[in-house]
């Protein structure tokens, strides 16, 4: 006997549930991309308010990230979806992982940036620019690709991750040499050294995101795809 279809009060609780848990996952998403872009801005500008105002505000995202785990079990065990209204909770708790790590490492640079405020503003601070503005994109789009089940944007970002990752290379190698020539600032060197590879590291959550996205949407696993 195939299975009946569940009474329409039970789809309408079961709907209103799942609106209310990815209406939090992009409160969240806007909150981990406002502060990675603040942190940018405030090693840009030396700014150690907005360094403080990216610590403090990693509370609420970290409080959203709680509550959408919780729901999304809730509503796993409460209405046992299956097939796609299950992928779509599953990949949003996936995806507030990721989104909460972000938020992370937009705490890392700006605590980073108020240690540099502590000394006189190197030059290849500006060189770090274009990486934030490559990992700004990435994180952008794999937002729209979650929230909009959007497979084809979703797939589209591990090869601009790739050159993020050659960007960050780059850099680091630049700044090793800077460090040998003028080891008086060896420590500053090293602080935008850790930066570069916190920016690298919010490109890889962000195609962790958008592969989120195709799961959900499709079922397909593209994390192993070239």
């Amino acid at each position: 006997m195939p299975e009946s279809t569940p009474p329409r009060h039970i789809l309408t609780r079961f709907d209103n549930a799942l609106n209310e848990l990815r209406s939090d996952l992009l409160r969240m998403a806007s909150l981990a991309e406002q502060s990675f872009s603040s942190a940018a801005r405030a090693l840009a500008g030396r700014d150690e308010n907005l360094c403080n105002r990216v610590i403090a505000e990693d509370e609420e995202v970290d409080s959203l990230e709680k509550k959408i785990d919780l729901d999304g079990i809730a509503i796993i065990t409460r209405f046992q979806p299956v097939a796609h209204d299950f992928r779509r909770v599953f990949s949003t708790m996936k995806a507030a992982t990721d989104l909460e790590r972000v938020a992370d490492q937009a705490v890392n640079i700006a605590r980073r940036t108020k240690r540099l405020l502590t000394t006189t503003e190197l030059p290849e601070t500006r060189t770090l620019e274009p990486m934030f503005t490559a990992a700004s994109g990435i994180l952008h789009d794999s937002i729209d690709a979650l929230a909009d089940e959007n497979q084809e944007l979703g797939s589209s970002l591990k090869p601009r991750d790739r050159l993020l990752d050659k960007m960050q290379h780059e850099f680091i190698e630049r700044i090793t040499r800077r460090m040998e020539e003028d080891p008086v600032n060896a420590q500053s060197y090293l602080d935008l050294v850790l930066i570069a590879r916190v920016i690298e590291r919010v490109g890889d959550h962000a195609v962790n995101i958008g592969e989120d996205s195709v799961f959900a949407s499709t079922a397909r696993d593209i994390r192993r795809e070239s």
